[in-house]
């Protein structure tokens, strides 16, 4: 199972705009455009971010802003249960999720030193496998980062998944577009910015009104 972070098991409104313009700023520079965040990766989201405000986008650039974002995040850390919280249920299907034998781990556009951050706040990482996850490092594309996660999973448990065994669980329609690329089954949560319907029209498979009604979770990933 490959869980996806922001408005799908916690909801940091506001914060990841906070944290690029702290860290724009220690780069000499005022935010003065937010970036569209909705599913997309770091990488992709800070690319945007340089260029809209006159920094080219060059490799070394974006790991700078990595670095104070990262830097941001860890200062923060001991206060996240106050920024944000955590979904209903989301605890609940993790730990369901793990009763059941899931690999559970991450494909999320943060970054893996901000995920850490943001799910032990509640202490959502107990369940994941966070070492062998899909983060917004590796790829401005989201569905890149699946096969990454899955092939990790495969060399640390030592099997094969077929791509049908394979969850992918988001709230945005890109989580939906990196499940059905990679041939994986796309399971949505409306408990972002995107409607119910908007998600089954990208694709989904099952779209949930949330994590809340854990018989629902268990039948949309379990059969």
């Amino acid at each position: 199972m490959l869980w996806d972070i922001d408005h799908t098991l916690v909801d940091y409104t506001g914060v990841g705009s906070s944290w690029y313009a702290t860290a724009l700023g220690a780069m000499g520079t005022e935010l003065h455009t937010h970036p569209d965040y909705g599913g997309r990766t770091e990488r992709a989201i800070s690319a945007d971010v340089l260029t809209t405000h006159g920094l080219e986008a060059t490799d070394e650039n974006i790991r700078r802003l990595w670095s104070e974002l990262i830097a941001v995040a860890d200062q923060a850390s001991g206060t996240m249960h106050e920024a944000g919280r955590a979904l209903d249920g989301a605890a609940a299907a993790l730990a369901a999720m793990a009763g059941h034998g899931a690999v559970q781990t991450l494909v999320t556009g943060n970054l893996p030193e901000i995920s850490v951050h943001k799910l032990a706040a509640f202490g959502l990482d107990e369940h994941l496998e966070l070492e062998i996850g899909g983060y917004g490092s590796l790829s401005a594309h989201r569905p890149d980062l699946v096969p990454h996660a899955v092939a990790a999973a495969a060399a640390k448990h030592g099997t094969a998944f077929a791509p049908g065994d394979v969850v992918v669980i988001g709230d945005t329609p890109n989580d939906v577009q990196a499940a059905l690329d990679n041939g994986a089954v796309a399971v949505a949560v409306a408990t972002g910015h995107y409607s119910a319907e908007e998600l089954a029209a990208a694709g989904a498979h099952t779209v949930l009104p949330d994590l809340a009604d854990l018989a629902s979770v268990r039948k949309a990933v379990l059969g």
